[in-house]
């Protein structure tokens, strides 16, 4: 009898068909199959998800000619490109971290012209006002009323360029409209459109005339991707690509609106294993509670992760399964999209950055010391 895949319900090859014997050729695609039971004879349960996965194979192709348009101006960064897709599956907001020049707000404006839908960008200074990022009321004189003239945060995707200069009340207004979706404007609430993300930058490197976001706003953010060199390869690549007065930065609009709509509610559909929900419990329980689990980390952890980290990590893996092409999730899926979920989430001691070790660290010691179910 064929072994169950981990996290699926029903025996399947690593394939993900259920009660299925595969023949695979050396890329791991499958090139003959043969059924081991009749589909009428499968578990309801069992049919849901080969279900799902027939659903996720046929629009893999959808995300397969994003990844392409992109790939058209980037040079590698997959994990950014992947973690950019996760934020549009799970309807949220990512902040991406990283020195100058790595493609950062390339890369936020590339997925944003890949998509049939409006795109502001807004560079974050020290004098920005809250008024610069929702909009104000405008008197006029003629009947002595006010008119509301909407700022740039009403936009499908908003790139919010270094996002760390800005002051205090500008990060508040930001954090009303990634929060609730929506602004306030004088006495009036506006709602934002669907699809909403908050795709911003900061720079790690350059202090002068920042200001720290606030834990509450970080905590907002889904993703925090760092971003770091290519290759050699990849940089070569990169040459010979734009070095030049006039490099091609087109790609086409492949998306609409209505199939951003259609992939979220599929990635919702994604089926996940009561054990693999206990797994993601126990991995942010384990940032709280480190000695329970058999790990000798207290002393670093300051604060554990919240609540909402044990629901991004639900929402990322789905969504990495359906990037994937499978219709479950599995504890590797769960793997996958931890550190860039809870490597701003986890605080440290000062006796842990004594000894030079930071979030990711504790991150890294947590994946590896509890059990894999």
């Amino acid at each position: 009898m064929l072994a169950s895949c981990r996290g699926c319900p029903v025996v399947q090859c690593r394939a993900g068909h259920p009660s299925r014997t595969c023949r695979f050729d050396k890329l791991g695609k499958v090139v003959d199959e043969t059924s081991a039971l009749a589909s009428e004879t499968l578990l309801p349960q069992a049919r849901d998800v080969r279900e799902t996965g027939r659903r996720v194979e046929a629009e893999a192709a959808v995300l397969a000619t994003v990844r392409r348009e992109i790939g058209r101006v980037i040079v590698g960064q997959e994990e950014l490109v992947d973690g950019l897709l996760l934020a549009l599956l799970c309807n949220n907001h990512v902040l991406i971290e990283g020195v100058p020049g790595l493609a950062k707000t390339l890369s936020v404006t590339t997925l944003a012209k890949t998509i049939q839908a409006s795109f502001s960008r807004i560079q974050f200074t020290p004098d920005l006002l809250p008024a610069d990022l929702i909009g104000t009321l405008i008197y006029s004189p003629a009947d002595g009323g006010f008119s509301t003239k909407k700022g740039p945060i009403f936009a499908n995707i908003v790139l919010a360029d270094e996002i760390n200069r800005a002051p205090a009340k500008v990060q508040s207004a930001l954090l009303e409209a990634m929060q609730e979706r929506q602004v306030t404007i004088g006495e009036g609430s506006y709602g934002l459109e669907d699809p909403f993300l908050v795709l911003a930058t900061q720079n790690p490197i350059e202090q002068e005339g920042t200001y720290p976001l606030p834990e509450a706003q970080v905590d907002r953010f889904m993703l925090k991707l760092r971003v770091g060199y290519p290759t050699r390869e990849q940089e070569l690549e990169i040459l010979r690509r734009m070095a030049r007065s006039s490099a091609d930065y087109q790609v086409d609009a492949v998306l609409t609106p209505g199939d951003i709509v259609r992939l979220r509610e599929l990635a919702d559909s994604i089926y996940m294993d009561a054990k693999i929900e206990e797994y993601i419990v126990d991995l942010v329980e384990a940032t709280r509670r480190p000695d329970a689990y058999g790990l000798k980390i207290a002393e670093w952890i300051r604060h554990g992760a919240s609540p909402r980290a044990t629901i991004y990590l639900a929402m990322a893996a789905r969504a990495h399964a359906m990037l994937e092409v499978r219709g479950y999730v599995t504890p590797q899926d769960v793997k996958s999209v931890a550190r860039n979920v809870l490597r701003h989430r986890v605080m440290v001691t000062y006796e842990a950055e004594a000894e030079e070790l930071n979030s990711e660290d504790i991150v890294r010691q947590v994946l590896d010391g509890v059990e894999v179910p």
